[in-house]
């Protein structure tokens, strides 16, 4: 192919991908914790976690909504190149194919079970999901200020459903769907034999990625970088003071309230212990104020660091999809190398296949297997982030 005729190379914000790169990276310890760490001790829980432990998983609940916020970023920024129409059509076969691949493909690589007797609706789904309500409010020609509300109405809002009692209407499917989902503790039976588990309610993460859509507007040409970086900033800075002033007060936006435990360790566990399922006022205003300040920070950050994430956070989903896969493949290695047979693979009443009891390995274990999935996917995706910058096929916009 001449010079001539090769397809340009596609622009991205570097400080987009490298904080994108970032929170993936951090992700994969939480997915190698939940698989693989022995006896899977709850990180949250007070009684039995070690200051170690909770870090561990606290540093994770940074990934989801900055991935969301970034995802609605991202929108905005695509929305530059395509008719409003275009956009809304986008955003929406996208969003199904999300969804779809949260259910087909995700689930079977979180569980390695064939038969799918458990589906969980996670961050893909959120994502998938939420970019079809956005899709929606861009087919109907929704004003930025209008996303913008419905998006900080949600953010700011939907903590009061704590306060008021929906009585029967909070046992509802629709209300566990779109806003009260508690994680992994409630299961949704579809029959005797398939359950769905609502890891993530909808409408909290909808008004994260609407907000981002808004946030997307500063990387328009007409914004000059120190305006956008000074607005990041001044954004982040207030969503992080809202999260100390409303936590250290227990005044309002989390269902559980910290306390001054028996040691300081604990306590300080304690303060930081927000709720993520579904996702509260404090903790999107500790996780996305954190995001905000550092898009402003790292806009001209320039490393040998950075050069290394921003290839992870140049391809998000293909990254997403094979650390899932590479994490469950070191999995049944570990499983047989570990004496565990066949007839193990499936355990009573558990959906999850290749989980006996007392397999795992300890928390030193964990890090050592998170620091191999990260090295090992380096190579595959800086492949596909070379491919996706100079190819211009349809379907690499899914992907």
């Amino acid at each position: 192919m001449t010079a001539a005729t090769a397809p340009a190379t596609k622009h991205r914000i570097e400080s987009i991908d490298i904080l994108r790169g970032f929170v993936m990276l951090i992700m994969a310890i939480d997915h190698v914790r939940d698989v693989m760490h022995l006896g899977t001790p709850e990180p949250t829980d007070l009684t039995v976690t070690t200051p170690i432990l909770f870090f561990t998983r606290w540093i994770t609940h940074f990934c989801a909504p900055t991935f969301v916020l970034l995802s609605g970023v991202s929108a905005f920024i695509a929305g530059t190149r395509r008719t409003k129409s275009q956009l809304s059509n986008f955003l929406l076969k996208r969003g199904i194919w999300l969804v779809a691949v949260e259910v087909i493909v995700i689930n079977f690589a979180m569980t390695l079970n064939p038969l799918h007797n458990v589906i969980i609706l996670q961050v893909i789904w959120a994502i998938g999901a939420s970019m079809i309500l956005l899709g929606l409010l861009v087919r109907i020609k929704a004003s930025l200020t209008l996303i913008g509300a419905i998006g900080v109405i949600i953010f700011f809002g939907h903590n009061v459903l704590d306060i008021l009692n929906p009585g029967a209407i909070g046992n509802t499917f629709a209300w566990k769907l779109l806003l009260s989902a508690t994680g992994f503790n409630g299961f949704i039976a579809i029959n005797h034999n398939h359950f769905l588990v609502i890891a993530y309610a909808l409408l909290p993460w909808t008004g994260i990625m609407l907000i981002g859509y808004v946030f997307g507007s500063l990387y328009n040409s007409a914004v000059t970088a120190i305006t956008r970086r000074k607005t990041l900033l001044l954004s982040g800075i207030g969503l992080l003071l809202v999260f100390f002033v409303f936590r250290a007060f227990n005044i309002y936006g989390d269902p559980s309230p910290w306390a001054v435990q028996k040691t300081i360790p604990l306590s300080i566990i304690s303060f930081f212990n927000v709720s993520k399922y579904p996702p509260s006022l404090l903790y999107g205003s500790m996780t996305i104020g954190t995001a905000l300040v550092l898009l402003s920070l790292i806009e001209n950050w320039k490393s040998r660091f950075t050069s290394i994430v921003i290839v992870y956070g140049n391809v998000p989903f293909f990254y997403y999809v094979c650390h899932w896969f590479l994490i469950q493949f070191i999995h049944i290695i570990l499983f047989f190398a570990m004496g565990f047979t066949t007839s193990q693979i499936i355990s009573p009443n558990n959906p999850f296949f290749f989980s006996a009891d007392n397999f795992g390995v300890n928390l030193a274990g964990v890090y050592g297997i998170w620091i191999l999935v990260i090295f090992l996917l380096y190579w595959p995706c800086r492949w596909f982030s070379k491919y996706k910058k100079t190819h211009h096929q349809w379907w690499l916009s899914y992907l």
